[in-house]
């Protein structure tokens, strides 16, 4: 799955940054702007328990398309509504375990036990809506942009991975996990280049998911570059 992801996202950033260059806008009043996307994040856990911590680099991936819709003469301010897909890793030592009753434990995994992997992701449909102001005209190539927007998720499969002392420990579809998810995000940029951020404003775990005897309230915080095509 993982080599299929890195292949598409090669192929789509590949076919944005030729489109860039040789997309020519129709001479139309009624120019859009931007309406298919495609980004990576670097995935941070946000409100984290004292004895958490993250290592590696952990990585999300998001693509998917926005209907552009402008509602000034000028069509430089607009308002977007959108349907997406992003995949997203955690690496970190959160050690997740299953009983013998069917119910998961959640711990921190101490230093005494070596471990070569830890980490849960996720596979998320997402509906983005934004409102939009660039600098762009209907001959403009290169422009200025702030989109400032909501995104709201549904989180249809997750799976955990530990690799280490205690063997292999891999789950899929941990009911603990939060199926819906939403928060506020930012892109801001220039032409092709443009910073993303993501802030998720509920947990990833459910508020009966304990760690050493608190509920597990992180959140999801991405950070990176989003590319935009017509």
């Amino acid at each position: 799955m993982k080599p299929f992801l890195i292949l598409l996202v090669s192929v789509f950033f590949t076919a944005i940054c030729s489109a860039q260059e040789i997309t020519s806008k129709v001479s139309d009043s009624l120019y859009k702007e931007d309406q298919f996307y495609i980004g990576t994040t670097y995935n941070l856990l946000g409100n984290q328990p004292e004895a958490l911590s993250q290592t590696s680099f952990s990585l999300g991936f998001h693509l998917g398309f926005i209907k552009d819709m402008p509602i000034n003469k000028k069509r430089n301010t607009s308002i977007g509504i959108g349907l997406g897909y992003s995949t997203n890793s955690y690496i970190q030592n959160i050690l997740i375990q299953k009983d013998v009753t069917g119910d998961f434990n959640y711990s921190i995994i101490d230093g005494e036990t070596s471990f070569s992997k830890n980490k849960f992701s996720e596979h998320v449909v997402e509906v983005p809506i934004e409102f939009r102001w660039r600098s762009s005209t209907v001959e403009s190539y290169n422009f200025w942009r702030v989109y400032l927007g909501a995104k709201f998720g549904y989180a249809f499969a997750n799976r955990s991975k530990f690799i280490g002392d205690l063997g292999e420990l891999k789950y899929n579809n941990n009911p603990d996990f939060n199926k819906i998810q939403y928060g506020i995000t930012l892109s801001l940029g220039y032409n092709t280049w443009n910073i993303y951020t993501y802030y998720g404003l509920n947990s990833i775990f459910k508020d009966t998911v304990m760690l050493d005897g608190s509920v597990l309230e992180i959140n999801a915080i991405k950070i990176g570059l989003m590319f935009y095509i017509l």
